[in-house]
Parts: C-alpha cells; structure tokens; sequence
C-alpha cells in the first residue's frame, strides 16, 4: 500500500501509531488550526496523506490493515523506502481475526479528519466518516485483542498476542 508514514526511519508501517499520531494531528487542527496561519495548508496535506493511507487500508469491507512490512526484517533495513527490497507483507484484522484496537484508532483518525476537512473539502469529509463509520461497526463487535510489537531491554524484537 502507498502512503502513510514509516516507524522509526525503518521501512515497517504500524498503522495503529500512525492512527494515533493522525488522530492527534486532526484535533490539533479542530483546536488550534485559526492560529495555525500559513502552515494550516502543511497540517492539511499531513493529515490527507495519512488518511488517504487508511482509506487504502481499509477499503475492503470487513478487513483493516494493521501493518505493512515484517518488523524483523524492516527493523533491519535502514535504506531509503525507494531502494528497499524486503518483502511488502500486509498484516490484516477481521472479525474472524480481531484486531479491535487498531480498528478502532483507524475510525477516530478518519473521523477526527472529517472534522478537519468539512470545512475544506465537504465531499473527502463524507468519505472519511462513511469509513470511520464502516470500520467502528468491525470494531463494536469483535473482541479486544492486543498485538504490541517492542523493542525488549536486550534489544531483541518481541512479539505479544494478548
């Protein structure tokens, strides 16, 4: 999947990290973005990249993108993402496979977004919260289960299903 942000200068995509940092993006604008001056258009495009990122990743009905890119092989390759040549592996959550957690910072980023952009663009705004809406209705009904994915005292990568 094209776009959104890569973890950590490596070429790996958490996308519950990059919800978050979307989600917390969008409510800056929502709060701040009248005292935001010329670089509001900066905030603007930030936010449509992730969002733009997690329409990809959510465009399948009943599935959501968690990641891209395996954390142990990615971890260590610190290359530009146009010279890497690790495997693309998309990690994905369903209700068969639940993953509430990402799905549910997936919704409030693009709801948080359609917030944003209701102002500027009516028709993007739609779309965010008629995602944000198809994903919270995966999420209401699947169970909470955690991936966390760490860097461990040993520096040795860790993998937890909780």
């Amino acid at each position: 999947m094209v776009g959104g942000y890569y973890d950590a200068g490596d070429n790996v995509k958490f996308n519950f990290p990059m919800a978050f940092s979307t989600t917390m993006l969008a409510w800056s604008v929502i709060e701040f973005g009248k005292f935001m001056g010329p670089d509001l258009k900066y905030a603007l495009d930030a936010i449509r990249w992730g969002t733009d990122y997690f329409l990809k990743a959510t465009s399948i009905p009943g599935i959501v993108f968690a990641q891209v890119g395996d954390p142990y092989a990615d971890h260590n390759c610190w290359e530009r993402p146009e010279d890497m040549d690790t495997p693309r592996t998309a990690f994905a959550v369903s209700r068969d496979h639940p993953g509430s957690e990402v799905s549910a910072e997936i919704a409030a980023a693009l709801a948080a977004s359609s917030i944003v952009f209701r102002k500027y663009h009516i028709g993007y705004s739609a779309r965010l919260l008629q995602r944000a809406i198809m994903v919270y209705n995966i999420v209401i009904y699947a169970p909470p289960y955690i991936f966390i994915f760490f860097l461990s005292h040993t520096y040795n990568l860790i993998q937890f299903w909780n």
